[in-house]
């Protein structure tokens, strides 16, 4: 195992970066790459940054993309390594890929191609306050990228597309009463009980594209309602969550929630984020799952590969970090998985060199 690259890991373990706060982080990788040879400037926006690291080469341009900031869950201890194990806040969900982002600059010989680092904030928020849609936005050199990959951890499997997700406030309205006079009131809660018995019939729906397989599912995952215990209550709202494959659209996803909720209830989609084609015929694409991946199959959940895809740059998913550990108390991540990642990226990167 690399001890340098298992220090880069702790360094970014040992800065807090909870989402909404990572500014500190922002600043100390940005300052920590400018005492390397970059291609040009240090691009910042907000708590975001993009980083030309190298230019001219003739080569195909590459950008690696990661998020800076972490979920908020629980940690006995501080950052630390414990055998072939790293703890710490994000070492999984992405620090372990950011790792791997540093250590491609910070080597002595690059690879022959265009490479473009970003690291960006508020990824695990809504789709509309991440920072990666006004990077992209704002930076007109990323959308010239020939590939981008998103090393959101994947147990280095190579994850291609993503799904969409749609999420909606399905409301039930009643009329308030006495819980001991039911009858002079209309039971909010109780008028769900059509549109929950129709959602818990749903299977999954199955697509396949590029021979890769995905599943629509829709489920309820949040649940609101009543005044107080002697009352009847008036409303009642679930946040109802749809996922779906490439080949729908957002749209149809939104079409599917209101359709299932029918006369029972209003629907408002609260928030939206579109899907992504695998593009697992392009050559970049083919050249990475020839590079080692220990799998390639369809990313089922939501990434920023999406983003990249709908300004026209394929980009797939693919990362050091243990899949299974994202968002849990007591994070940690695999260094062999780490090395081992770090192995993958540079005969990549080798391969598609000029």
């Amino acid at each position: 195992m690399d001890s340098h690259l298992n220090d880069t890991l702790l360094w970014l373990c040992k800065i807090p970066s909870p989402i909404g706060e990572e500014a500190a982080l922002c600043t100390a990788v940005a300052e920590r790459l400018d005492r390397v040879p970059l291609a040009g400037t240090i691009r910042r926006y907000g708590n975001s940054i993009v980083v030309p690291v190298t230019r001219g080469t003739g080569g195909a341009h590459v950008a690696l993309v990661g998020h800076l900031d972490v979920v908020r869950t629980e940690h006995e201890g501080p950052p630390r390594i414990e055998g072939e194990k790293l703890y710490g806040p994000g070492a999984s969900d992405m620090k372990s890929g950011l790792a791997l982002m540093l250590d491609v600059a910070e080597r002595t010989e690059r690879p022959r191609l265009d490479l473009t680092l970003v690291f960006y904030a508020r990824e695990e928020g809504p789709f509309v306050e991440n920072e990666l849609g006004p990077v992209l936005e704002q930076d007109p050199e990323l959308r010239k990228a020939s590939i981008a990959v998103c090393l959101e951890p994947s147990d280095n499997r190579l994850q291609l597309g993503c799904a969409g997700s749609v999420h909606g406030t399905v409301r039930f309205r009643g009329r308030t009463a006495h819980s001991a006079r039911p009858w002079e009131g209309e039971n909010a809660v109780h008028k769900a009980a059509g549109f929950l018995t129709r959602l818990g019939a749903l299977k999954p729906v199955r697509s396949t594209i590029d021979g890769l397989e995905w599943a629509a599912v829709t489920s309820a995952t949040l649940a609101k309602g009543g005044r107080a215990r002697n009352i009847v209550p008036d409303l009642f709202e679930l946040n109802v969550n749809h996922r779906f494959g490439p080949d729908r659209t957002i749209e149809q996803a939104k079409a599917h929630l209101i359709e299932l909720a029918g006369s029972d209830a209003d629907v408002e989609i609260v928030d939206e984020a579109p899907p992504a084609l695998p593009f697992r015929s392009h050559p970049l694409v083919e050249a990475l799952a020839r590079s080692g991946v220990t799998a390639v199959e369809p990313k089922q959940a939501w990434t920023d590969v999406a983003r990249f895809s709908a300004v026209g740059i394929p980009a797939v998913n693919f990362g050091p970090g243990v899949n299974s550990q994202a968002h849990q108390r007591n994070e940690w991540t695999n260094l062999r998985l780490l090395a081992s990642g770090r192995d993958i990226l540079s005969r990549w990167l080798a391969a598609i060199a000029t």
